[in-house]
C-alpha cells in the first residue's frame, strides 16, 4: 500500500511510519519544515514538503494521486494558541479530506481526540482545540467519497505500547501509550471495514488486532 500521513513528524506519526515501512508499505510524510527531513527518511517515510495551512486542494491532492490511505495525524500542538487550532486542528484536516476526494482516495483515518465536539462549551485553548477537532471530525463525516474511520485517543503517554487495549465506540475516559495508538493506526489503515466509525481508544486488555477486528463492521 502506498499511505500518506498529515503531520508526518508527529509523535504518533513517526511511530506509525516505522511500522508501516517495515512491514512493507511505502509510506509519505507530509511536513512543513525541511530540517525534520531526515527524521522521516530514518522511519522510513518519504518526505513531502508542503504547508497544509497554506496550500491549496490542488496542491494537497497532487501528492495523494495513486495513494491508497490518507491519515490525518497533524496538531497544532500543546503550545500553540486558539487560532492555530482552527488553522490547523480544523481547517487543515477538512482541506487534507477535500484533497482526498479530489484525489480519489477512499480510505481515511483521522487521529482526532476524546472530547472533540463541534458544540463544545468553554473559553480556554483546550476547549477551542476540542470545538475545532469536532467540527473537522463531523465535516468528514459527511464526505461519501471518504471510507473514514476517525480514532478518538485517551490521554497520551510515552510509556511502551503493551499491544492490549480497549477500542469502543465509547470507552470512558483514560490514558494510552502513543505507541498503541500507532499501532491501531497500522491495523485500521488495512481495516476498510472499520469505515463509518467513530472509535475511542485507552489501555485495555484486548490485543491490537482482535481490538479492530471486534468493531469491524459494526
Amino acid at each position: 500500500m502506498r499511505i500518506v500521513i498529515a503531520g508526518g513528524h508527529g509523535q504518533i506519526a513517526l511511530r506509525l511510519e516505522r511500522r508501516l515501512s517495515a512491514r512493507g508499505d511505502e509510506v509519505a510524510g507530509i511536513i512543513r519544515n525541511p530540517e525534520q527531513n531526515d527524521d522521516l527518511r530514518a522511519a522510513g517515510a518519504e518526505p513531502v514538503l508542503i504547508d497544509l495551512e497554506s496550500a491549496s486542494v490542488e496542491e494537497v491532492a497532487a501528492h495523494l494521486q495513486g495513494a491508497d490511505a490518507a491519515v490525518f495525524a497533524a496538531g497544532a500542538g500543546p503550545g500553540s494558541g486558539a487560532a492555530r487550532k482552527q488553522t490547523v486542528d480544523k481547517a487543515a484536516a477538512v482541506l487534507f479530506a477535500d484533497a482526498a476526494v479530489r484525489a480519489r482516495v477512499r480510505r481515511f483515518v483521522v487521529v482526532s481526540a476524546m472530547g472533540a465536539d463541534p458544540a463544545h462549551h468553554g473559553d480556554d485553548v483546550f476547549d477551542v482545540y476540542l470545538r475545532a477537532k469536532g467540527a473537522a471530525d463531523a465535516y468528514v463525516t459527511r464526505q461519501d467519497a471518504l471510507d473514514w474511520t476517525i480514532l478518538r485517543p485517551g490521554t497520551l503517554t510515552d510509556e511502551p505500547g503493551t499491544g492490549q487495549v480497549r477500542l469502543e465506540a465509547h470507552t470512558g475516559r483514560g490514558r494510552i501509550p502513543r505507541d498503541d495508538v500507532a499501532a491501531v493506526l497500522a491495523e485500521l489503515v488495512d481495516t476498510s471495514a472499520t469505515a463509518g466509525l467513530t472509535l475511542e481508544l485507552i489501555e485495555g486488555s484486548t490485543p491490537v488486532s482482535v481490538a479492530v477486528k471486534s468493531v469491524a463492521g459494526n
